[in-house]
């Protein structure tokens, strides 16, 4: 954002210009504030609205009013205008560094794309003090802003992690995770084989109760809406199957708790799959659940299509149980069109019917009026001939009598 020279000094203090940056466009005005002039509360943003005190290109705006880039917000005297003021980093060690930079697949002008390791947890929490957050960070210069997480995996899922590196392209990714045109793809590797090789799971989820919802189960009744599609790769015998996973939407645990819905929980997930998910033998105890790969939009235009390597425990039962990484390229999995209902199939049929009948009233208009039942022609000749005037514009049929004329031959 840049500082357009000052428009007039008041007694109490200096009114300030500001130039809307491209990273701000589409913001709302009173998130524009909360971004940049922090130290100005909402209540003092709505009285300065509401007396005509803010002007965006000189006329009065509301806090809801959403800003363009390059417009010139006018701000009145009050706080201190810290745009680009110092912000306090987070100290890190020689090993976070290491870590932060061992993480990092991609970085875009918009994006960092990483590889978060089984284990550590997106987000700090309670007892959680170590977490990809708190290593963003590293990330960044001392004149640039944070980095922001957009999305989340569970601790002990591994992959692709997405951090916008601006808060504009934070709005902008997270407006592509809501509306599911984001598209993850996970691996994992499950106990026993499913019958049906490629399916939907489509079974509603909520916390389980007396979890402290920290673990969802499936609620046909009170659930929330939950989709996944999911396709079988490869099998090792009756033992495990190794599966792509796309969820259509995101809830909490969703994948872990609809393959353990199907009877094929998540290999090393005791939370979901009890003992029945750990494999005897060399196979891993940790859970094999792996975002894969994500394709998402980028701000200005393009995408971001990352892929992120296995961790080594999942690699390593992989090469156990025979197979071979080149079978998928983890490509998003076609969806076929819902099966429509009887009541859609019957509302159709008749929508198409009444377009036929419109159809056919056209038809009859542009072949000119029917002869009349009286005897008598009705309308306008058309000019042209017609069968059923023996090829006389408005003419009587040829060799026939109509109206009273037949009657009085009968």
């Amino acid at each position: 954002m840049s500082k357009a020279p000052n428009s007039k000094t008041g007694a109490s203090g200096e009114v300030r210009q500001f130039t809307v940056a491209p990273d701000d466009d589409g913001v709302r005005l009173d998130r524009w504030f909360k971004r940049h002039l922090p130290q100005i509360g909402f209540a003092t943003i709505s009285r300065w609205a509401r007396t005509g005190q803010i002007r965006v290109d000189g006329s009065r705006a509301k806090p809801e009013d959403r800003l363009e880039a390059g417009q010139v917000l006018r701000v009145p005297p009050g706080g201190e205008a810290r745009p680009n003021a110092e912000r306090k980093r987070r100290e890190l060690t020689a090993d976070d560094e290491a870590e932060a930079e061992a993480m990092l697949i991609e970085r875009t002008n918009a994006a960092l794309v990483l590889n978060k390791p089984p284990g550590l947890a997106t987000q700090g929490g309670t007892k959680t003090t170590r977490h990809v957050d708190g290593l963003l960070d590293a990330y960044a210069n001392e004149d640039e802003p944070r980095p922001r997480l957009v999305h989340r995996l569970d601790k002990d899922t591994s992959g692709v992690l997405l951090v916008a590196r601006t808060p504009g392209s934070a709005a902008f990714f997270s407006r592509r995770f809501s509306g599911r045109s984001a598209k993850k793809i996970y691996w994992a590797l499950v106990v026993g084989v499913p019958d049906i090789k490629e399916g939907t799971v489509d079974a509603p989820l909520a916390k389980q109760p007396g979890t402290g919802g920290e673990k969802m189960h499936v609620d046909l009744e009170g659930g929330q809406p939950a989709k996944t599609l999911y396709r079988v790769v490869e099998k090792a015998g009756t033992r495990a199957a190794w599966v792509e996973l796309q969820p259509l939407t995101g809830r909490t645990h969703q994948l872990r708790a609809h393959m353990a819905a199907i009877g094929h929980p998540i290999v090393g997930d005791g939370k979901y799959g009890g003992p029945e998910a750990f494999l005897t033998g060399t196979i891993s105890r940790k859970m094999h659940l792996h975002a894969r790969r994500l394709i998402i939009d980028e701000p200005g235009g393009g995408h971001i299509d990352a892929v992120a390597p296995l961790p080594e425990h999942f690699a390593a039962s992989m090469d156990s149980l025979g197979f071979d990484e080149g079978l998928s390229d983890a490509s998003p999995i076609a969806t076929s069109p819902p099966e429509r209902s009887s009541a859609e199939k019957k509302q159709a049929a008749k929508a198409h019917a009444k377009q036929y009948r419109k159809a056919r009233r056209g038809e009859r208009r542009s072949r000119g009026p029917a002869p009349a039942k009286s005897g008598k022609p009705t309308g306008k000749p058309t000019g042209k001939p017609s069968a059923r005037t023996g090829g006389k514009p408005g003419g009587k049929p040829k060799g026939k009598s109509t109206g009273a004329a037949a009657r009085k031959k009968r």
